[in-house]
Formats: C-alpha cells, structure tokens, sequence
C-alpha cells in the first residue's frame, strides 16, 4: 500500500496529502530553478507521489504557482511547463506538476510532515546547475549527474527494494 505523505507550508494555510510508492527522498537536485526556489542548502530534495492521490486544503485560497522563464541552448526565452506551488504568505515552496508527466506529482521534501525514511544513499543530480559555493556532500554510493540520469524513480526506489506497493 502505498505510504501516505502530509504536508504543509510554514504558515500551516496550505495543507496537502499524496499517496507515494517512493517515499525516499534521495534525489537532491541543484537546478537553478530549485535551488532558488526552495533549497537553502544549494539543492532542493524532491519526493514522487501519485498526482491522482492529491488532496488539497486551502481554505483562504493562498496557493499560487510559478513557471520559470527559461532560455532554450540558442537563448530564446521560453515558460517552463513545469506549475511550481507556493504559499503566498509565507513562501513556502510546495511541489512540482509537469504536464509532460502528467501521473506524478513532486512534493518537495522540506514541507512533508510525515517521517520520511532515511535514504541508503543520494543522487544529485543537473549538477552542471549548481552554485559555484555549493560543495556537493556525496556519500558512499551517491549517484552524480551533470543532467538526469537514465534511470526513473520508480527504478531507483524498486532496484533497492524501497518501492511501496
């Protein structure tokens, strides 16, 4: 059965709960737009939750969303599709959707109120991104990608045996 996450932001006006079949929060990503967004160490850790599961509470209607403006690799500007939610009183950042991935939802880490297991191990990825100061904390075993790497979440979490049916 798949593990149930609580979240909410500081100021305690959004609430949210998801069902997530990969509740290991292993996967630091050091892209500029998370970075800045919601990771105060440099990178931000993104959970995968079913998008069908979400419920949410937002009784004063303080939920709004971020789309990044981007450059393509000839500098044209474009909008992310990628809906970034956020409390607007206290900033909080909440989670990620994606339209090209329309089944998942991405809760960041920091905002589940539920006990999250520990990780046997890391994977940091778009580390091209990163900040000059940011010195990745790599363990034994961590994964490190200059882009996404090849393997899915779902794959990650069932080769180790942490994939909650």
């Amino acid at each position: 059965m798949p593990t149930r996450l609580e979240g909410s932001c500081h100021c305690g006006g959004v609430r949210f709960t998801c069902e997530s079949h990969a509740p290991q929060p292993y996967q630091r990503c050091y892209c500029t737009i998370c970075r800045k967004t919601a990771g105060g160490g440099g990178y931000a850790v993104n959970l995968s939750a079913a998008a069908g599961s979400m419920a949410i509470v937002d009784p004063d209607g303080l939920r709004r969303v971020y789309r990044a403006e981007l450059a393509d690799a000839e500098g044209r500007p474009f909008t992310s599709p990628g809906e970034r939610s956020f409390c607007s009183r206290c900033a909080s950042a909440l989670w990620l959707w994606d339209p090209r991935w329309p089944e998942l939802i991405h809760p960041f880490a920091s905002v589940i109120d539920t006990t999250l297991p520990v990780p046997p191990e890391s994977t940091h990825i778009l580390l091209e991104s990163k900040a000059p100061w940011v010195v990745p904390q790599v363990g034994p075993g961590d994964g490190c990608f200059d882009d996404y790497p090849a393997q899915s979440i779902e794959a990650w979490h069932r080769e180790r045996g942490l994939w909650v049916d």
